[in-house]
């Protein structure tokens, strides 16, 4: 298979189903944001976290890829088998918000994303996730996407967040509050 093909060189691109259409269409920007997070997510994988986080690391990677491949569809013209996401994959990201969580001190306050470079990490994907889920909002509004996009995507900043805190405290580093200064 050739990586290039020149037929990008003008400033468009194809989308599953053979529609052109400019390389800044919101449905290219939309999976385009899910490629982004799903290469961020490979940085934190990349990093001394236990195997078990890493497996679900890899998972919710898999998941992105479905996504953007149901993102680079044209709707009305694409005749490809995709494989499909699931309620399960949402249930999957809440079991794991709940187990994270479980061991986690409640939260009273917004914390100050940062202490070490994984929580870091964590909170970048989290906002690369939420500008993916405003994307496809967007996208939703011209062309309905598939409706378990969007719980995943929401599912999957949440479940970002509370990484970040259980890295803070597998860590043992600082979780800041955020005082308002009034």
């Amino acid at each position: 298979m050739k990586i290039y093909t020149r037929k990008g060189d003008q400033g468009q691109t194809s989308l599953i189903g053979g529609t052109r259409v400019p390389k800044y269409h919101l449905r290219i920007e939309a999976y385009g944001t899910v490629d982004e997070l799903n290469s961020y997510l490979g940085l934190l994988r990349d990093e001394q976290i236990d195997q078990k986080l890493i497996h679900e690391i890899v998972n919710i990677q898999d998941r992105l890829f479905t996504m953007g491949s149901i993102l680079a569809a044209d709707p009305e013209k694409s005749k490809m088998q995709l494989p499909p996401l699931s309620q399960e994959d949402i249930d999957r990201l809440e079991r794991g918000i709940d187990e994270m969580n479980e061991e986690l001190p409640e939260m009273r306050n917004f914390v100050l994303p940062g202490g070490h470079p994984l929580v870091g990490h964590c909170h970048v994907a989290r906002c690369i996730c939420r500008r993916t889920e405003r994307l496809v909002l967007q996208l939703n509004e011209e062309n309905p996407v598939d409706p378990l996009v969007l719980p995943f995507l929401n599912r999957l900043s949440d479940y970002l967040f509370v990484l970040s805190r259980k890295l803070t405290k597998d860590f043992k580093v600082e979780e800041i509050p955020w005082k308002p200064k009034m």
